[in-house]
Parts: structure tokens; C-alpha cells; sequence
């Protein structure tokens, strides 16, 4: 179902070599197309989390997910069978909303109904910021056009993230991305991104274990969001070929990821090999 990469016995010394040079403390992982695809676990993660967890190191959730609030995402992974406890997940909705009370916002809100929680007391009446995330049933035209219509009055664009696409049981669909670029271009404007892949969301994800991001591990299916992100930052990356992940994705960026693996739990036992 998913494909593979294989090291030869030079590259598993190197990145093995290397990796045991850097003291790791924590490692963010990604949620959805590294550890499950909606309601199906992604093969050998539950297991894998368990030995992570054993390994006493700092472990962060960190997702741009958008489709659900963090209680039905929390609700979710437990289902599933994974090791997680609410406070451990950092969503970019939790960003959004920092930003949005720090500004004062009112904002137009073209996200998914079932994460409407999140936005609680939030107002959004006489609306003056549009804030998107992924949102399909939003995005038809009348509502796209209230939003452009706010945008050139001069309210700010606010973008969750801006994934290209994401894989859902059905196969890979279209992320909001497409559809901020289409408002950046039609307003003239430039969208403030909070999610991945700023690096004030990779920073914020790790501040409570007081470590470095030379001291962190990034784990995702997502090259540009995930690994690019993280490693700007400082971290380093480790791309999954399991959820969005494309043959040669490894390739798109520079510098390449650190190293690119089958899926979490080869990532898992590649980190736990080399910190025992």
C-alpha cells in the first residue's frame, strides 16, 4: 500500500553516525498521513508510539488539521488505540486563536463546522478578518466572494495553513492552499500563515520542554510543511512515505530531509537505536 525506501549499508552508518552526534530531546510528530488516515491507523504506529514513549523522550503532536476541533481529534486517536493525552496535541486552530484574540478580531470563519469549539466566545459579528483553514462545504462561491469583498476593504487574511492537498481514505483531495492563494491573488493581498510551516509554530510546539531545536526531531508525511518547516528552524526532519507522502518528495527540498524512512515506525526505532 505504501512505498518504500531502502538505505544501503553506508547510508544506514552515516545517518546512524550522525544522528547519535546531535543529543535529542524531543520529537514533534505529525498526526494525520503519518500516524493515521482518518479513522485508520497507519500499520505498526500504536506500537511504535508505545516504544517512543518508553525511550523517556519529550514527545509534542503538532498538526494543521483543521477538519475537527482538538476534542474530536483527541477523541479520535484514542479510538484508534494511540497513547496520547489531550494537552500533547498543538494544533494551528490553537494558533489561530492566540492570534485572533491578540488582535482583537472579528473574524469571517471558512473553517469546518466540526472545529467551530475551538472559536468559542470568539466574535464574529460585522466581521473584520477572514480566517481560513479547510473548510470544502465553504468553499463555493458566495462565500469566497464575502470573504474577497472583506479582503479589499482591508481586513487581514488569515491562513491556518496552507496545505496543497491532503490524503483522505478516498485518496489525495485539495487542502485550503489552493483556495488563500486564489483570495491572495484575487485581493491583492498577502495571508499571515500560522500553522506549519513558520517557524513560530514549530517554536511554540517545544517551548514547554525548554530545549533547543537543534535537540528536536520532526517526524512527517508532509516534505514542505513538516520536514522544510522543522529543519528552517533548526530541527531535524525525518519524512514518512505513508499519508501524502510522493515518490522523489525527498527531493524538493534543500537541504534534503534528514533522513526518509518507510513510515513512523521505522522512524521511531532509527531514533531509539541510536539514544539508548
Amino acid at each position: 500500500m505504501y512505498s518504500t525506501f531502502i538505505h544501503n549499508g553506508k547510508n544506514r552508518h552515516r545517518h546512524t553516525t550522525r544522528l547519535m552526534e546531535h543529543k535529542i530531546k524531543t520529537i514533534l510528530v505529525d498526526l494525520s498521513g503519518t500516524l493515521h488516515i482518518e479513522n485508520e491507523e497507519i500499520p505498526g504506529s500504536v506500537e511504535a508510539l508505545k516504544r517512543l514513549r518508553n525511550s523517556k523522550l519529550n514527545v509534542k503532536f503538532v498538526t494543521n488539521t483543521t477538519k475537527e476541533s482538538q476534542r474530536l481529534l483527541f477523541e479520535r486517536l484514542r479510538n484508534l488505540g494511540f497513547d496520547i493525552e489531550s494537552r500533547e496535541i498543538f494544533t494551528s486552530l490553537t494558533a489561530a486563536v492566540k492570534l485572533i484574540k491578540q488582535n482583537s478580531y472579528r473574524p469571517l470563519l471558512m473553517v469546518d463546522d466540526r472545529s467551530l469549539e475551538d472559536f468559542k466566545g470568539i466574535e464574529t459579528k460585522d466581521a473584520n478578518a477572514v480566517v481560513v483553514g479547510l473548510a470544502p462545504e465553504k468553499f463555493q462561491y458566495n462565500t469566497l466572494n464575502q470573504a474577497f469583498r472583506l479582503l479589499m476593504d482591508g481586513a487581514p487574511l488569515i491562513a491556518i495553513h496552507k496545505a496543497r492537498y491532503y490524503r483522505t481514505g478516498s485518496g489525495l483531495s485539495l487542502g485550503p492552499g489552493p483556495f488563500v492563494t486564489g483570495l491572495e491573488y484575487a485581493a491583492d493581498c498577502k495571508a499571515e500563515v500560522v500553522g506549519k510551516p513558520e517557524k513560530a509554530f514549530f517554536l511554540s510546539a517545544v517551548e514547554e520542554f525548554q530545549c533547543h531545536p537543534n535537540e528536536c526531531i520532526m517526524i512527517g508525511d508532509d516534505v514542505k510543511d513538516d520536514i522544510h518547516g522543522a529543519q528552517g528552524c533548526g530541527m531535524l526532519g525525518i519524512l514518512v512515505q505513508t499519508g501524502k507522502y510522493r515518490p522523489n518528495d525527498e527531493d524538493k527540498i534543500d537541504p534534503k530531509p534528514f533522513l526518509t524512512v518507510r513510515n513512523f515506525s521505522e522512524a521511531v526505532d532509527k531514533i531509539i537505536s541510536t539514544s539508548s
